[in-house]
């Protein structure tokens, strides 16, 4: 049997077993019905043991030492000296002569193997075997032994875009069909002289960009621009040379040396801009022009996708039959490139096809399984990139890395793809591309400026090598759903900005007279000119049936706590207590009644701040608003008329609610102190004796967390947030009786401002007025002292704000352990103080997700609670959630939450995520 008749059978026999074509399009559906927000949340879970952690670098990147030691010049060297580019990698970051750094680092990151190029131009300086250099060579071999002395196993490129530039000069490059032998026996010399230390191989790194970008829109070397239909001829070429160096691989190569052989192949990641078959096709076809130009070949049938022919016609090469049966099959794993430059900077609108890019390692990976018939994926290159100016503090690259790594976990555990190994991008800054020095991608800083290129841990290293040790994500303690139940009394409720008010009863204010169903109709016809005489009446509470509607809402949710907030330029139009709104004082002393004898206690607050209206009186929000010295005294005389006429009925009070918000000035929150402490002492000298009720105020407290925990130099911004944010108003009232030292001095150092002063006479009127610490929490961000947005970075505080990648948005993080760290820091600052969540709650769509997310939230926001309880430090004595216009589903959710943890029957106990369990 001839060789190319077994080639055909065995092309034919593989096509035949291969996944069915299109099989990816299945994935957009599958992920749409995953449970959300369950599937989106993080996963602590560990890598097999055997997976590949892996780091790397390109040669023309980082090398250096363009002409040195007999290199000869590749088209990157021309290349960036021609038009209007301002830099070039000459020196890059000099790795030729620092060799020996790059290992220490590569040491220092616990890495199993480590990914580097092969500088064509340096090992033969005019491409061919003829201009051999041994200097060349010689690097290379002593960079493996170096390698293999520290027990880290090379993964080698034999082409990572930096052709030779005389066979671009001389033969056109890649366009020329040549360049498959000439490229074969480079290969060949490289498996010859290091083959034997080497067991990953890929053979060309990103051919998408090489065919596109060098040699049709010319962003990168070698910069040709003048032939549409070339980047397509010299893709076809780039298959069929990697096709030859694998296949003399496999013959010559493989029976000793036991390596692996692929093509590095790149992608963005896509959504369909709607749901219908028509989109999810064209993200379909999106996907095979850019990735499945080259996979498609490799690992389905070895032609190209149908869509691309379809489109592209006669402009797209063709293969012969025995062509297919040399291309495909040629790849043995599936090498992966993935990251903010390849995935999305060098992917063409035009190849989008309307539909919406998305970052999504985990989507892509499971499109890759489906499509390709479930081969082993090593991810070879893979991270983000950040300002050119930042030094070793690079969140937002670490964080992509958490997300990068995330997503390549659940996609083993969940999805089931077998994703060998993940590569971090970049070992060093360096040299990048067409962006020059403009971003850095490195783990370890090189200061550019200096001689010996010094290369420093970023924050992104120190994060990678913690991941390599754990081997992933192991579940901590503290990330362990907690078992349990809450006290007796723990107080269950639920908050509203307002409540509905109707002060006239409607069935009583009418004096018209009707005639009613005089054709058989239901109808009621008014008489015109006729009016009842006045009724005599008395205004009962039962009478209100707004009251009667939003009680039955309230204990149909089954809690035993109702806050609400008055609204003070209502009950005091005026600004005069003289003059109230008896008729509105009445209606609210009819509604805390009906509260009451629902079994639910009213919360009731007496001034909510909103940025849209102060809630002041007419005459007091004319005058300056807080900053009128008479404000705080009307607020005390307002709260004495609200103690006197609803007291009887309501036992827990709020002052103000969340006045520290940041729109609020320095001089207006001093103002809002003394006119809570003035209202909480009028309430102990003259109402406390007789209505036996508690009064404090209430702070807005978002957790803010460290960017780094593991930095010194990040835990100092995030004290800071937090005296700025909730120590300004609560140190105050719960600690010191003046305003945090932190806070006062970094204002007077750093901004020459200065905070008002506490005489002695309002220290003692401020300090102590509390009763219980009360919290309003949604959410929590991430702050650092590096600065890399201008958007999200605060100049006075001097940090930088931002989110960890891997959260739940509905539209702000969803972080449940940021409740626990905010109770926490409450006890560890102001003691044993009584703490009630006030606010918590989520803002969803419930018509899209049928209110998953909201249930999703409330289980683990109250099982971070509640882990306060089970370790016996009784943080939290209650928890309200936002009470909006409920759907009936909305209310089964939260009333079959409320009962499963606060009236716990016998068998049943508080499982992971707030289940109830028999």
């Amino acid at each position: 049997m001839s060789g190319l008749l077994l080639a055909l059978l065995t092309f034919l026999a593989f096509t035949s077993a291969a996944a069915k074509p299109n099989a990816g399009l299945k994935t957009w559906g599958r992920f749409r019905k995953l449970p959300y927000p369950g599937d989106k949340a993080f996963l602590y879970d560990t890598f097999p043991d055997d997976f590949i952690w892996a780091v790397g670098t390109a040669a023309y990147q980082v090398e250096g030492a363009f002409e040195k030691d007999g290199k000869g010049l590749s088209i990157w060297d021309t290349f960036t000296r021609g038009g209007n580019r301002m830099a070039t990698g000459d020196v890059g970051s000099d790795s030729y002569h620092n060799s020996q750094a790059d290992i220490r680092a590569i040491g220092q990151l616990g890495v199993s193997h480590y990914r580097f190029s092969l500088s064509w131009s340096r090992i033969f300086p005019n491409g061919t075997r003829g201009s051999h250099n041994e200097m060349g060579t010689n690097y290379y071999r002593d960079l493996i032994k170096k390698l293999k002395d520290i027990r880290v196993q090379p993964v080698v490129t034999l082409y990572h875009w930096d052709l030779p530039d005389h066979l671009q000069q001389t033969l056109g490059g890649w366009s020329n069909p040549e360049m498959v032998g000439i490229f074969k026996d480079y290969a060949d010399f490289c498996f010859q002289t290091f083959g034997d230390d080497v067991k990953y191989w890929i053979t060309i790194d990103n051919p998408f960009v090489v065919a596109l970008h060098g040699y049709g829109t010319g962003v990168v070397a070698p910069g040709i621009k003048n032939d549409p239909d070339l980047p397509f001829r010299v893709g076809h070429i780039l298959l069929k040379a990697h096709a030859a160096v694998w296949h003399l691989y496999d013959r010559l190569y493989r029976p000793r040396q036991q390596g692996q052989l692929s093509m590095a192949l790149a992608s963005h990641w896509i959504k369909p801009s709607r749901t219908r078959l028509e989109s999810l096709r064209e993200c379909q076809c999106s996907l095979d022009h850019v990735l499945g130009w080259f996979a498609r070949p490799l690992f389905t049938d070895g032609d190209y996708p149908p869509c691309m022919k379809e489109r592209l016609g006669s402009r797209l090469p063709s293969f012969t039959p025995e062509e297919r049966a040399q291309v495909n099959g040629t790849a043995d794993f599936f090498a992966l490139s993935h990251g903010a430059a390849l995935s999305f900077q060098l992917v063409n609108d035009s190849l989008k096809f309307g539909q919406q890019e998305e970052l999504d390692l985990r989507m892509l990976l499971y499109w890759i399984n489906a499509e390709y018939d479930k081969p082993p994926v090593f991810v070879v290159q893979s991270g983000w990139s950040v300002l050119g100016n930042t030094k070793t503090e690079d969140p937002k690259h670490m964080y992509y890395l958490k997300r990068f790594i995330a997503e390549a976990l659940k996609s083993i555990i969940i999805d089931g793809v077998n994703v060998i190994g993940y590569t971090a991008w970049s070992l060093i800054d360096g040299f990048e591309w067409h962006r020059e020095y403009g971003i850095r991608r490195g783990l370890y800083y090189v200061d550019f400026n200096t001689l010996d290129m010094k290369r420093e841990p970023k924050t992104s290293a120190t994060f990678y090598r913690n991941i390599i040790q754990r081997n992933g994500f192991p579940e901590l303690p503290e990330n362990r759903p907690a078992q349990g139940i809450f006290p007796c009394d723990f107080a269950w409720g639920v908050s509203a900005n307002s409540i509905q008010v109707e002060t006239t009863p409607s069935q009583f204010s009418d004096p018209s007279v009707y005639l009613w169903n005089i054709s058989n109709n239901g109808e009621l016809i008014r008489l015109e000119g006729i009016t009842a005489p006045p009724l005599r009446r008395t205004t009962h509470c039962a009478d209100y049936a707004t009251i009667r509607q939003q009680v039955d809402e309230i204990r149909q949710v089954g809690v035993n706590h109702f806050h609400f907030s008055l609204n003070w330029s209502a009950v005091v139009p005026s600004g005069d207590v003289a003059h109230p709104n008896s008729t509105l004082l009445g209606y609210y002393r009819c509604f805390t009644r009906q509260l009451l004898q629902a079994n639910v206690t009213p919360v009731v607050t007496l001034w909510h701040h909103t940025r849209q209206r102060s809630s002041l009186p007419p005459p007091l929000d004319t005058a300056n608003k807080w900053l009128n010295r008479e404000t705080p005294e009307a607020f005390a005389d307002y709260a004495r008329l609200c103690y006197r006429e609803l007291g009887a009925h309501v036992k827990m009070w709020i002052t103000l609610n969340e006045p520290n918000d940041e729109m609020v000035g320095y001089q207006e929150g001093h103002q809002m102190l003394r006119a809570h402490a003035l209202a909480w002492h009028a309430y102990d000298r003259e109402f406390r004796h007789s209505q036996g009720g508690k009064v404090s105020l209430n702070l807005h407290m978002d957790w803010v967390e460290p960017a780094f925990s593991f930095s010194r130099e990040d835990v100092e911004p995030a004290k800071r947030v937090l005296d700025f944010r909730v120590g300004w108003f609560a140190e105050p009232i719960f600690g010191s009786g003046d305003y945090p030292v932190g806070m006062r001095s970094w204002l007077r150092q750093l901004n020459s401002l200065e905070l008002p002063v506490f005489n002695e006479e309002d220290r003692q009127l401020v300090k102590g007025t509390y009763d219980f610490f009360a919290i309003s929490h949604f959410s929590t961000e991430l702050v650092t002292h590096a600065k890399e947005d201008s958007y999200t970075y605060r100049a006075m505080l001097e940090v930088q704000h931002m989110i960890d990648t891997t959260w739940i948005m509905s539209p702000r993080p969803v972080v449940p352990w940021g409740l626990r760290k905010a109770l926490n820091w409450v006890r560890e600052h102001y003691c044993d103080v009584p703490v009630y969540v006030m606010a918590n709650g989520v803002q969803e769509d419930p018509a899209r997700f049928k209110d998953s997310l909201r249930v999703y939230y409330l289980y683990n926001y109250i099982n971070e609670a509640l882990k306060g309880e089970t370790t016996n430090t009784h943080i939290c004595c209650g928890a309200f959630f936002i009470l909006m216009h409920c759907s009936q589903e909305q209310h089964v959710v939260i009333t079959a939450l409320v009962h499963c943890v606060i009236n716990p029957l016998a068998g049943i106990e508080v499982f992971p995520l707030g289940l109830c369990m028999a």
